[in-house]
């Protein structure tokens, strides 16, 4: 018999992903690529949105390092994949997201969201695997990262015959993070000390609320935009991710 939380689970994805299709097809703003920060620095066009994007890179790189480790005491054996393709994604964030902001388009663009999707999904199928069923989340994961990938193509083949549509990719980057205080909230935790797995909640929330005040906060501060910002904030969330799977411990 399915338990009814699993059911109650089920559903609300089923509800979330009904009201993101009942929108009308998404294409991409081309305001988008209009960051309010586009000084030179050093050379760099958009320079300091470049150069933030480094921070993908550094979080990506520590977290793969200490995977090499072994098992950390605060993961479990059975997601050791799941835990290098999230570093990996956040790696391959910072190499795309600095190539999409040196010459800002649509094209660059997709091989900023690829990786995304890569990080996405295997933080999604870690979660699932930990509240829900282990086998679940370790059969859903490629599963899970093919479904993310094809929503970026999806929408970048559409935008390059004219009709783009993004409500996959936004189904994709909001799902985990919708889902995740439901999961956090009403289903046993294998382990102690996920405050960290709240931060991890919280600062992508506040990097996409940065995101929305790219314009306000460098009118504000005169330094730094909110979508570089943005970047230090969402590359935190690895970090905290990675400080959840040294420091807690198994209930």
């Amino acid at each position: 018999m399915i338990p009814a939380k699993q059911i109650s689970l089920v559903l609300l994805i089923m509800v979330l992903g009904i009201a993101v299709f009942r929108l009308p097809p998404i294409a991409q703003d081309a305001s988008y690529h209009a960051f309010a920060d586009g000084r030179t620095i050093l050379g760099i066009p958009n320079g300091l949105n470049v150069i933030s994007s480094l921070a993908f890179l550094l979080a990506g790189a520590v977290g793969l390092r200490y995977l090499a480790g072994g098992v950390p005491p605060g993961g479990m054996p059975e997601f050791m994949t799941a835990y290098r393709l999230f570093f990996a994604g956040m790696l391959l964030i910072g190499t795309g997201s600095a190539w999409y902001h040196l010459a800002p388009g649509n094209g660059t663009l997709l091989w900023d969201r690829l990786p995304m999707t890569l990080s996405f999904m295997a933080f999604f199928s870690v979660l699932l695997g930990e509240r829900v069923s282990v086998k679940a989340g370790q059969r859903l994961l490629w599963p899970l990262v093919l479904a993310g990938m094809l929503s970026v193509l999806y929408w970048w083949l559409g935008e390059a015959r004219g009709h783009g549509d993004l409500r996959p990719y936004v189904l994709v980057q909001f799902l985990p993070m919708l889902l995740m205080p439901v999961l956090l909230l009403f289903y046993r935790p294998v382990f102690g000390g996920n405050g960290w797995l709240w931060l991890v909640l919280a600062v992508y929330s506040a990097s996409k609320l940065a995101e929305l005040g790219d314009g306000y906060l460098f009118t504000l501060t005169g330094l730094v935009s909110g979508h570089t910002l943005k970047h230090v904030l969402a590359a935190a969330g690895g970090v905290f991710f990675l400080c959840a799977l040294h420091y807690r411990r198994r209930r």
